[in-house]
């Protein structure tokens, strides 16, 4: 791959070649090796006690997270320095998305190994690092991550959990509670958000056993059931001053990018899931008969495979392009030794791409969301049946629009983080609207197609122009006021999201049909299939959406020339997305899982 350091937002003002992504398809040997022993962990040790997990068996969940942690599961984001492995973010992800199949177990998993270590990994001093990092890694500590309260969800910095200095220097005493926190039953080191004097919104490790510390009853939750989930209490708990992790005053920084890493790595879970509800689905509707005949047979229920198949590709193609790229902005932060990060260079590193781990989270929360449903419903009544996985799935997947900040909080974050990065001119967004202001004026012939793929090149690119056309017009007419109108606002995130989506494909999609021979050309037809459907039906929501702003943002004549512009930016042939539909549910349906 031809290494290109791209930073966060600009896909909408700039092109990128194939060569500059990484796919899946760019998998190495080390890397699918560490998924296949993640796999074979699984089937050994997970599967056969997945009904005593999901019945929040505390002692099984810390006894097999120790037997990953010593397979090395628990430790691919920590450095080697510190008895982790070190892994690149392609390689975690990966390793994320496999072990999603293991439901709740996989939840407690992701929350110790990612937003409850990598405070530590990116923002502990070393003496912090070597205190807690080899016991993490191995499985012999569990870490949890407390920044939820009762009045304070969405807006983080409203905590009203307190840390004073205690009068002899040597402790900060915190005071208040916390909510919905994944782990606490079984975990031994919370990282903790308080704020000093009240007023400063600081991070702290806190250790179970400290005295004032307590740990509530579990909360009886609609999904995700084999996880646990309690409030937390501080009565006065001492908190030794080394257990301060960053500085007094900067636990935004330590909260925001580490919520930047969990939204990114819950898009791997979804996708993992994505997969295995693919499969599920499929071996069903190939057993279930119904009119004499396997319902895996009937068209409507071929297109709802596919579609399934679809968005689990698109997914798929977004998580391991952002992955790259955080790699690629994550080694330029690496210190001279080549072992540690410096904690204010790796949250920049990561800040970098928080508008497309917002984009991620919601895509892929929505994506499953979307398949879950379609898998209940090619298992009709049965789906709806506890010994199903799909049941399971179906409720479980619900609560990943609301982790890691809501899908609205995360929607009004993609454009507003945008903006900010214009105004301070680390992207040329405003002179581009003004350059394609003078561009829709003139004539905009609609170029022929000669070439596979081109179409849905010529419908990205004209996304891109709609999305800078309307949001330069919400600029222009709101001003100011564009942060608090959050219908249009919303409309630019999906607007965003759309475009990545349709560009990550697209790029995909060439650079497997430039790569393949011969012998790889079923798949390469199915990939430009199943990319095509996916462009056309994103560019009818494209569409869509600049209508809905449009209404908003202008009335009269000057609402029907902006109609008319949009009209001109949207034209293109239409392909025969049945047909494309059919022949890639046939393919689904015979391997019985999710193909690309």
């Amino acid at each position: 791959m031809t290494e290109t350091i791209r930073f966060g937002g600009r896909f909408v003002v700039e092109d990128s070649v194939p060569e500059s992504v990484v796919t899946p398809e760019d998998f190495t040997e080390e890397q699918r090796m560490m998924a296949e022993a993640a796999q074979q962990y699984m089937e050994a040790e997970i599967t056969p006690r997945d009904a005593e997990l999901e019945a929040l068996n505390y002692d099984l969940t810390v006894e097999l997270m120790r037997k990953a942690g010593e397979l090395g599961l628990l430790g691919a984001d920590v450095p080697e320095a510190y008895g982790g492995l070190g892994l690149d973010k392609v390689s975690t992800t990966l390793l994320a998305e496999t072990l999603s199949r293991a439901s709740s177990f996989a939840l407690s998993v992701g929350a110790h190994t990612g937003i409850g270590t990598l405070p530590i990994v990116f923002f502990g001093t070393p003496a912090q690092k070597q205190a807690y990092l080899p016991a993490l890694a191995a499985g012999e500590r569990i870490a949890a991550y407390c920044l939820t309260e009762p009045a304070s969800g969405s807006d983080a910095l409203g905590a009203k959990t307190t840390a004073r200095l205690s009068p002899d220097g040597r402790h900060y005493v915190l005071n208040g509670s916390k909510l919905y926190i994944t782990n606490a039953g079984f975990a031994d080191l919370f990282i903790v958000y308080a704020k000093v004097d009240g007023e400063f919104f600081t991070a702290f490790i806190v250790e179970k056993g400290m005295q004032g510390f307590s740990i509530g009853p579990e909360e009886h939750k609609m999904g995700i059931k084999g996880s646990s989930t309690c409030p937390l209490y501080f009565e006065d708990v001492a908190v030794p001053v080394e257990n301060l992790l960053g500085e007094v005053g900067k636990g935004h920084h330590i909260a925001f990018n580490i919520l930047n890493i969990g939204r990114f790595k819950l898009g791997a879970a979804c996708l993992g899931s994505s997969k295995e509800t693919i499969e599920l689905a499929a071996a069903y509707a190939n057993t279930r008969k119904q009119f004499g005949r396997a319902i895996s047979s009937y068209p409507l229920i071929g297109a709802k495979l596919a579609d399934m198949n679809i968005r689990t590709f698109v997914l798929e193609s977004m998580v391991y392009r952002t992955a790259g790229w955080i790699d690629a902005m994550l080694r330029t932060a690496e210190s001279a030794d080549g072992t540690d990060n410096d904690g204010m260079q790796a949250a920049k590193a990561i800040s970098e791409y928080a508008i497309e781990c917002s984009i991620v989270k919601v895509f892929a929360s929505e994506a499953l969301d979307f398949i879950a449903d379609e898998g209940v419903q090619i298992h009709g009544g049965y789906g709806y049946i506890r010994e199903y996985k799909v049941e399971r799935i179906y409720r479980d997947s619900r609560i990943n629009r609301i982790f890691e900040g809501t899908n609205e909080i995360n929607r009004m974050l993609i454009p507003g983080t945008l903006m900010k990065k214009a105004l301070k001119g680390e992207l040329p967004l405003l002179r581009k609207v003004q350059a394609l202001q003078a561009e829709l004026m003139q004539p905009m012939p609609v170029p022929s197609f000669d070439k596979p793929l081109s179409k849905e090149a010529y419908r990205v690119a004209q996304a891109k122009k709609t999305f800078l056309a309307i949001g330069g017009l919400a600029v222009q007419k709101l001003g100011l006021r564009l942060e608090q109108e959050q219908e249009v606002l919303c409309s630019l995130a999906d607007l965003m999201i759309q475009i990545f989506a349709m560009e990550s494909v697209w790029l995909r999609a060439q650079k497997i049909a430039g790569a393949s021979g011969d012998a790889a050309a079923e798949k390469t037809e199915n990939v430009i299939a199943m990319t095509a459907v996916f462009i056309q039906e994103a560019t009818e929501r494209v569409e869509s959406l600049a209508k809905l702003a449009l209404a908003s943002l202008e009335q009269g004549d000057g609402l029907q020339m902006q109609l008319s512009v949009l009209k001109k930016l949207m034209r293109a042939p239409l392909s025969d997305t049945i047909a494309l539909k059919r022949t890639i549910a046939a393919r689904v349906i015979r391997s019985e899982q999710y193909i690309v």
